[in-house]
């Protein structure tokens, strides 16, 4: 009898002592798994003559993937640089007129250097010396009438330079590069199609770390921070298969329940969202539902 008392006491306390551990078999949050996606679109208009990627591929930062027909392009630069030749070459006799003009303005100011120290020496006359003046004004006048009229020139020069950049600043945006790291997650767009700037042409997420969003209450709140490790479980056949997670994010301000968690009750209650990051192995997919643990001590 005393045994059987014994026995009885034994298993009350370990019930009791798992009922503590376990905090009644609830998990601390529940949600489902996403990422960041990415949607790559097209930023130029024609036609798609390379693309090469597809669905589920696991593409690097800076792949060349593709290409937008770019002979348009091409030869509107081409018609730009002869434009440009021939506008040069107007400029180059006004250029050369312009150093006619200062050869002999340089000359003109060698001669009354010379006649100014002649008067010096009582070897000349003011005369002299004005004539001298004279004639580097004009010459003075005729350098700033060509320069004039080598203005307009030099700003159409311009112009042509600033298209070009931009002929080529559209042909770099015809190239498909990829921005970031990640796996295809769907193709909007297939070789030969014509595409428009703003189309979509495959989305993109980085998934070896996927996102847990997961919903607390108030009370919660003061049990977690940013940087905590948790436990996240997913199903696993017959039993639950746990991950390592560390949580990156905390909403500052309360929200309603998302219809998808659980009951009505539970639906119309304020709650914190709260992000988890978790190493993914290849079995967490977007939109998985699972569980988060607080980690005991």
């Amino acid at each position: 009898m005393k045994n059987y008392k014994y026995i009885i006491g034994f298993s009350i306390i370990a019930i009791s002592l798992l009922s503590c551990g376990d905090d009644n078999g609830k998990a601390d949050g529940y949600g489902n798994f996403e990422a960041t996606e990415i949607t790559i679109s097209a930023e130029n208009n024609g036609k798609l003559m390379q693309f090469d990627v597809n669905e589920g591929d696991i593409v690097q930062k800076e792949t060349f993937l593709g290409y937008i027909d770019t002979i348009p392009l091409t030869l509107k630069r081409e018609q730009l640089e002869v434009s440009k030749a021939v506008i040069s070459s107007k400029s180059k006799g006004v250029l050369s007129q312009i150093a006619v003009l200062n050869s002999k303005l340089k000359t003109a100011n060698t001669n009354k250097t010379r006649v100014e120290n002649l008067i010096k020496d009582n070897a000349g006359t003011q005369k002299q010396l004005d004539d001298v003046t004279g004639e580097i004004d004009v010459i003075k006048q005729q350098i700033r009438g060509v320069e004039i009229q080598n203005a307009p020139v030099v700003n159409e020069l311009k112009s042509i330079d600033v298209q070009l950049k931009q002929i080529e600043d559209q042909i770099q945006k015809s190239k498909i590069i990829n921005p970031a790291n990640g796996t295809v997650l769907t193709k909007y767009a297939e070789p030969n199609e014509i595409t428009a700037f703003g189309k979509p042409l495959y989305k993109i997420a980085d998934l070896n770390t996927m996102q847990l969003r997961v919903y607390i209450s108030e009370t919660q709140l003061a049990n977690i921070k940013i940087g905590q490790e948790v436990t996240v479980k997913i199903d696993d056949s017959d039993t639950m298969k746990s991950y390592k997670g560390k949580i990156s994010w905390i909403a500052s301000e309360a929200e309603f329940t998302p219809k998808i968690i659980q009951t009505k009750e539970e639906r119309v209650a304020l709650v914190y969202a709260v992000k988890v990051d978790v190493k993914n192995d290849g079995s967490l997919k977007i939109g998985m539902p699972a569980e988060m643990w607080l980690t005991k001590e």
